[in-house]
């Protein structure tokens, strides 16, 4: 085996196909991602027989686009990491068949990553803040199909504080603006459209002041289902949509941020507090939740909206964190559609 060296990154669990190359101190050298939503946008969600499908077709050219931007070839790699799971199992085969080949071939170290880390350690990524947060710190992560505090504790360490109990917070996003008339991918759209509205709309908070820090968003859903309908059928006017948007979007800042603070009493050792997943590009949800870290004495990190959706730079790096703690797969390390990340 070569020393390390350089290291590809490569994501396809959902519907962005991604490619990334890092030198051995996380320096990002190139970066590539081709996202798949005029694919899913006529059936409003993520189909996977397509998204697989996209990314057989895409991963070649991008991973050649990444290694001519970085300046290196196979031979000069160290390890290639892949995104094992969580995610769709068609895509998940897809890019880790592609790395395993391209690892084996190279003579170089495999590494299978769970996507859910490679949120969780985005944050150690050099450069992101003035310092990289110190174990244990806090991670939020919220996506499209996940809300969970957790304490991570070191790389392959993690303990869930709390979780949601039903809708993950980008799914109420999503499910929300298509409520409101909104096109897919509906979280971004729902909030743009509430900076024009005002959160005139009493909407619930479940959970609010509940011990411990587990979420719920279902009844929120709900609500939102009920105050549509009571205007009858067809379209919304526009400005009754985007008050709509902006009191759904308040509630879930509310219920986000009481749920923070409980997580951050459960973990007083927390060194930081560090937000992950596309719902962490939520500009208001952002600010709402600096204010909850800055008030309990914590720093928080948020990394670039480009690095909160899904991308192979959080891969490539989660990748070189697991290497440096002898973390290596082996070639015949299963793809996990499932794959908490307290079971790694």
């Amino acid at each position: 085996m070569r020393a390390p060296g350089c290291v590809l990154g490569i994501e396809s669990s959902c519907d962005e196909t991604a490619a990334a190359v890092l030198a051995p101190d996380g320096e990002i050298l190139a970066e590539r991602v081709l996202t798949q939503l005029a694919d899913h946008a006529a059936f409003g969600g993520v189909v996977p027989e397509i998204a697989a499908r996209a990314h057989l077709a895409a991963l070649g050219p991008l991973v050649a686009d990444a290694l001519a931007e970085a300046g290196v070839g196979f031979a000069d790699l160290g390890a290639i990491a892949a995104t094992a799971g969580p995610g769709l199992i068609g895509g998940l085969l897809v890019g880790t068949g592609f790395a395993k080949g391209a690892a084996l071939a190279a003579g170089v170290s495999y590494l299978a990553i769970n996507h859910l880390e490679a949120h969780a350690l985005t944050a150690r990524l050099p450069g992101l803040a003035k310092s990289a947060p110190e174990f244990p710190y806090l991670l939020l992560l919220v996506s499209g199909g996940h809300c969970q505090c957790v304490a991570v504790e070191g790389v392959g360490r993690y303990r869930r504080l709390g979780s949601t109990l039903d809708d993950a917070v980008g799914e109420a996003f999503d499910k929300t603006a298509k409520l409101l008339g909104l096109p897919y991918p509906g979280g971004p759209a729902l909030e743009a459209m509430a900076r024009e509205g005002v959160a005139r709309f009493d909407l619930p908070r479940p959970m609010l002041r509940r011990e411990g820090c587990d979420f719920s968003f279902s009844g929120l859903k709900t609500a939102v289902v009920q105050l549509v309908a009571g205007y009858g059928a067809g379209a919304l006017p526009r400005q009754l949509a985007a008050d709509m948007a902006a009191s759904f979007q308040a509630a879930v800042a509310d219920i986000m941020a009481d749920r923070l603070g409980h997580a951050l009493a459960m973990l007083p050792a927390a060194t930081a507090v560090v937000i992950a997943g596309g719902v962490a590009s939520n500009q208001a949800i952002r600010l709402r939740l600096a204010e909850v870290a800055i008030a309990n004495g914590k720093a928080l990190i948020a990394p670039p909206l480009r690095l909160c959706t899904d991308n192979a730079v959080m891969v490539a790096w989660a990748g070189i964190e697991r290497q440096r703690a002898g973390l290596v797969s082996t070639l015949a390390a299963p793809c996990k559609p499932r794959w908490p990340l307290e079971a790694i």
